[in-house]
């Protein structure tokens, strides 16, 4: 793929707020996570993206709420196994519910164009190259909805401490988490060559015969503060163990859900209660 129109130039970004809710954009190399994803189509053709390449319909790009820009990241669409890396040069998706937001041909390629939204995997490969062909190095800037964002107030120093055993209660046997396969493929993830660039290669990605909706709200490796935070938000909430980097996280969920809508739905209550960090995932 040729690198996009006006391409622009490296950026994290500064934390900034929309619809309420803030975004802190930084370095993730790590990132490896889960949901559904969307495209942006016609209405964008023509506009600037956050790090000011030129948006069209027929680029492999994608926007994302708080990976620096731009860089490679591979999708996998968990309903078909059809794979594709995409460039990353725009901010969003802004709606609840989507971690991500692809451009036409991207959908057409996974798969979901004429469905609209796909459960999907989204996972960093590295950073993009720019017209040079060389990686940008390391900086800083300001996409345009960060410079008309509210300004981010500082707060003080928060006090926290465990809570007691609550008296007559008893903590559910936890029940062994499966995780979604990891990809088995012939290129490595982050490597310079052909497979972890945009080249419109739709690879097949093994994928679990079938996957579920929750709604996240919080993952706590204490699990009297994932009970608290449960119990808080009512009785629809579970909490699972899983094991990640040899410790034990305490996940609160909403869930499973049969369908996006109602995962949307869940969501939409759960942000109404005040469960900033709620967002939809897919697991087995």
């Amino acid at each position: 793929m040729t690198v996009p129109p006006n391409a622009g130039v490296y950026r994290v970004g500064q934390p900034y707020q929309i619809g309420g809710i803030w975004y802190y954009p930084r370095e993730q190399p790590d990132y490896d996570e889960t949901g559904i994803a969307s495209w942006y189509g016609p209405g964008f053709y023509g506009n600037l993206t956050a790090d000011g390449e030129l948006f069209t319909s027929k680029d492999l790009t994608a926007a994302h709420k708080t990976l620096p820009m731009p860089v490679n990241v591979r999708v996998t669409n968990l309903e078909n196994g059809q794979s594709l890396v995409v460039r990353v040069n725009d901010r969003g998706p802004f709606a609840a519910g989507r971690i991500i937001d692809l451009s036409e041909r991207a959908a057409k390629l996974l798969g979901f164009y004429e469905k609209g939204t796909a459960k999907v995997r989204v996972q960093y490969v590295a950073r993009a190259d720019l017209p040079t062909g060389k990686p940008q190095p390391f900086g800083a800037g300001t996409p345009e909805e960060v410079q008309n964002a509210v300004p981010k107030v500082d707060t003080g120093k928060v006090e926290t401490s465990a809570l007691p055993e609550i008296p007559g209660t008893r903590e559910a046997a936890q029940k062994p988490v499966r995780q979604l396969p990891k990809p088995t493929q012939t290129t490595t993830i982050g490597s310079p060559d052909a497979g972890a660039l945009p080249t419109g290669q739709v690879t097949k990605m093994p994928v679990p015969v079938v996957t579920r909706l929750y709604v996240q709200v919080g993952a706590f490796s204490n699990y009297t503060n994932a009970y608290r935070l449960a119990t808080r938000l009512g009785t629809e909430m579970n909490i699972s163990a899983i094991q990640r980097n040899g410790q034990t996280l305490y996940r609160v969920r909403s869930g499973p859900f049969a369908t996006t809508e109602d995962a949307d739905a869940a969501l939409s209550r759960l942000l109404g209660l005040g469960a900033a960090d709620a967002h939809i995932v897919v697991d087995q």
